[in-house]
């Protein structure tokens, strides 16, 4: 198994698209702390213009806590797509160019090859996020050093001790790791039915957008459905700067997510062992 996970590992990370997705991590990300950099102190004025009529704050409030906040609501919808993007050739890319059959002549049940598949994206997906961990939490510091954190939402405001703040993040990555891993889990699932990794990848992203088109809309006809579609417990990772942190809600939702990632795996299993390679 560890054998065989190597070589996978290699098959990721020797194809040049696969650092394509670090790439697209960084440059947003530096895109943002650029703008904040050049244009924070404005933007903080518009979006606490009516607070500061209430309270009086002092202190760097544009700090680098505050901007990892930005960038995480930006990224964290869109690294989906940079998931499908490697898990979804896992086994569609092997058939398309012929290997798939090669590799199951070897003494290999096809179980422990969904499982290696399985387990190579997951580790492409935490490499990923701790990547942006690295560019966004780390380098943000640097920039714009630490401090209290302010958490604007649209009918609240809340205020983050700084010596409060890290645990928070930490558990927003491992949270936004078990989101991503999902995807990683759906896409594996649709590489297994495809003989190109272009179908899987897209299909991905089209269920993905659909289903958060769907989490999103308040209407009645959605509302009994929306607590079982993975997509609307994807952004729970936002509760860890509640106050007080809804663990119960986050605890659910992480519950989902792994319901659906197993179930995603399971069904890689059953019909992988029933596709025929042989045409």
């Amino acid at each position: 198994m560890k054998q065989l996970l190597t070589i996978e590992l290699y098959k990721i990370f020797k194809r040049p698209r696969t650092y394509i997705s670090f790439g697209i991590i960084t440059a947003v990300t530096l895109v943002i702390q650029l703008a904040m950099l050049t244009d924070g102190k404005s933007y903080m004025a518009f979006a606490m213009q009516g607070i500061n009529e209430q309270f009086d704050i002092h202190g760097n409030i544009i700090n680098g806590y505050f901007i990892t906040y930005i960038i995480l609501q930006a990224l964290l919808l869109q690294i989906p797509l940079l998931v499908a993007l490697i898990a979804g050739d896992t086994l569609a890319g092997e058939a398309n160019q012929g290997t798939l059959r090669l590799m199951l002549t070897k003494p290999i049940s096809r179980n422990k090859l969904v499982l290696v598949k399985f387990m190579s994206s997951f580790i492409y997906t935490a490499m990923l996020i701790i990547w942006l961990a690295i560019v966004a939490l780390l380098l943000s510091l640097l920039l714009f050093g630490k401090g209290d954190m302010v958490n604007l939402k649209s009918d609240t405001f809340i205020m983050i001790l700084k010596d409060d703040v890290l645990w928070r993040y930490s558990a927003a990555f491992g949270f936004a790791l078990l989101a991503m891993t999902t995807i990683a889990s759906l896409s594996l699932l649709l590489s297994s039915y495809a003989d190109n990794s272009i179908g899987p990848i897209i299909s991905t992203m089209g269920i993905v957008l659909v289903l958060t088109i769907l989490s999103n809309l308040d209407l009645p006809l959605y509302s009994h459905i929306k607590p079982y579609i993975f997509t609307s417990h994807m952004i729970a990772w936002k509760g860890f700067f509640d106050n007080p942190v809804p663990f119960r809600a986050i605890g659910v939702s992480s519950l989902v997510m792994l319901v659906y990632t197993c179930t995603f795996v399971a069904l890689t299993m059953y019909y992988f062992n029933k596709k025929d390679i042989k045409s």
